[in-house]
């Protein structure tokens, strides 16, 4: 009768330590996608109710001046600054500017160095085409003082310098929206966030259109 002989198989260690990080690291990315990505959704939710806020207080503001306008003995129509209207087209460049920017960055999926450049231009034409825009409104503000207009001198100077204030106010928001961006793609571009980008895009055009809004009340109704 034979006999049979077995031979011993050598099993080769495995590295517990590799295994772990192997499953781990999917799992901390995934973690970390669905985190930004409830992250994006809750500041553009943001982003929106912003918008509806202040599109609730100025359409109360509006509606304050039609009662006090239809209610006052003393109302008197102002002459505007001509400037209001280069501030208006500051305002719509700026907005364009913005749209360029947006163009280039849907157009590339990775931000490289020359993308990256493209992009940082057109936010710094926007960033300084708002400042201008806001420069000139305090230029406004001056000359009508010089015509002895102020914010306490008639209902509709008041309202004048209460819209325009107010306005100037919100736009400063998306001044540092846009310079957070500036600073992103400067210091590091893959930490360009495309979320913030977007909701930056749709605050300042909604900043534009609200301008557009206000001009047409000032000039029809003050």
């Amino acid at each position: 009768m034979s006999s049979t002989t077995y031979t011993p198989v050598a099993i080769p260690p495995v590295d517990v330590a590799s295994v772990d990080v192997a499953i781990v690291q999917p799992v901390r990315s995934g973690v970390n996608i669905a985190a930004r990505s409830a992250a994006d959704g809750a500041s553009r939710s943001g982003v929106w109710v912003a918008i509806f806020a202040i599109t609730m207080s100025f359409a109360a503001f509006t509606s304050a001046l039609f009662v006090r306008e239809g209610s006052a003995v003393d109302w008197t129509h102002l002459v505007l600054p001509p400037i209001l209207y280069a501030n208006t087209i500051a305002l719509l460049l700026g907005s364009g500017t913005l749209w360029m920017a947006s163009r280039a960055v849907n157009a590339h999926a990775l931000l490289d160095s020359h993308v990256v450049k493209t992009v940082m231009g057109w936010l710094i034409a926007t960033l300084a085409l708002g400042l201008l825009f806001i420069a000139g409104q305090y230029e406004a503000w001056l000359q009508l003082a010089a015509q002895g207009l102020f914010l306490a001198t008639n209902p509709n100077s008041s309202f004048f310098y209460v819209f325009t204030g107010m306005h100037i106010l919100h736009m400063l928001g998306g001044i540092a929206a846009l310079v957070y961006l500036v600073g992103q793609l400067v210091g590091s571009h893959t930490a360009f966030r495309r979320a913030a980008f977007h909701n930056t895009a749709i605050y300042w055009h909604f900043m534009g259109v609200l301008w557009m809004y206000l001009l047409f009340v000032l000039r029809t109704r003050l």
